[in-house]
């Protein structure tokens, strides 16, 4: 694998055997920005003014989208429990090339660096109210106590992983999701769009991040 700078300057990688970037190439961070934060976390807040989040991350990756969600909810006194799948975690001398520190507040990225090994075993409280988790096993093998809020799904675009974005597998994922709860994706697809209804959800076509027109966003009834 090897880094690839994007359009705003921030790093993402290049995934040979998939033939994928882990983020867009038009800015990582802006698009972890806009597609999760604003669209995902900010826009749950707005709609049921929660200050206790519990998120699902489906392709966990770089970290990037933790990074920038567990920067806001610092910031705005969130009580933040994060969860993360990942099937093949990256090392951490990659994650430590990421570059992110110098977009998030050192207190946080130290933290993330020094107990990445001990998240992919064990819940750890990387700041006062802010705790990560990340299960190293494949989505239909992922098993949740309770229900989660708020669903990241970035996984790599079907084209490149069709099973991870057919309906038993979405259904697997939601089935952790409460009523009421907010699904998004940076992918919009007719597919997509059909699985989500026949899974009960209320569909939205939201504002894409930059290079891309919608995104998908799912509230389920």
């Amino acid at each position: 694998m090897e880094f690839v700078v994007t359009g705003d300057g921030s790093k993402t990688l290049y995934h040979p055997e998939i033939g994928e970037h882990y983020h867009s190439q038009n800015g990582a961070l802006q698009e972890s920005e806009h597609v999760f934060l604003k669209s995902g976390l900010q826009f749950l807040r707005a709609k049921d003014a929660v200050d206790e989040v519990n998120i699902l991350e489906v392709g966990f990756g770089t970290g990037l989208n933790f990074l920038v969600t567990s920067q806001y909810a610092n910031k705005e006194g969130i009580k933040l429990r994060y969860y993360g799948i990942e099937a093949y975690p990256l090392m951490p001398e990659i994650i430590m090339q990421t570059g992110y520190e110098k977009f998030v507040e050192r207190e946080l990225w130290d933290s993330f660096v020094a107990n990445y090994p001990v998240v992919l075993e064990q819940p750890v409280e990387m700041l006062p109210n802010i705790t990560l988790g990340i299960r190293p096993c494949k989505v239909m093998e992922y098993t949740h106590q309770g229900k989660v809020d708020l669903v990241y799904f970035d996984a790599f675009a079907a084209v490149r992983q069709p099973e991870m974005w057919s309906e038993d597998t979405l259904y697997h994922v939601c089935q952790f999701l409460r009523p009421g709860g907010v699904f998004v994706t940076y992918a919009i697809t007719g597919n997509l769009k059909r699985a989500m209804r026949n899974l009960g959800f209320e569909i939205e076509k939201a504002p894409g991040a930059l290079g891309k027109r919608e995104m998908l966003r799912a509230i389920k009834l």
